[in-house]
């Protein structure tokens, strides 16, 4: 399997939720992990940062934000050109898929802890 280079959004230093968990689960398969979110910390040894900060190489995004959540970062995702970005439940934004597939980037609504675990990322 391939390092697919992989922005988290809505990351979080809570373990007990799904963004923790895809950091984790992410960096124990391999591949490199940028995380935002609201507050600053420290999961599985990547920093979440809580400013846009300038991406390239970005294969994947996926999503921890609620659908109205998402608005303020259509343009940095648009503009970071990822191959694709990973709606997971809870996520779903019809309004933003149109804008990602208007611009070339593919739209999978999927879970990404189940990717991972059944080797499908």
């Amino acid at each position: 399997m391939k390092n697919k280079k992989t922005l988290v959004l809505g990351a979080t230093t809570k373990p007990e939720r799904y963004a923790f968990k895809a950091i984790t689960m992410l960096v124990e398969k391999g591949h490199s992990v940028l995380a935002i979110g609201q507050n600053q910390g420290e999961v599985a040894g990547v920093t979440i940062r809580t400013k846009n900060i300038p991406l390239k190489n970005i294969d994947t995004v996926t999503l921890y934000l609620n659908p109205i959540r998402q608005r303020e970062y259509y343009n940095y995702i648009i503009e970071t050109k990822p191959k694709r970005v990973i709606f997971n439940p809870g996520t779903e934004n019809p309004e933003f898929y149109q804008l990602l597939q208007s611009n070339g980037i593919k739209v999978e609504v999927a879970c990404t802890l189940v990717l991972l675990a059944t080797n499908q990322y």
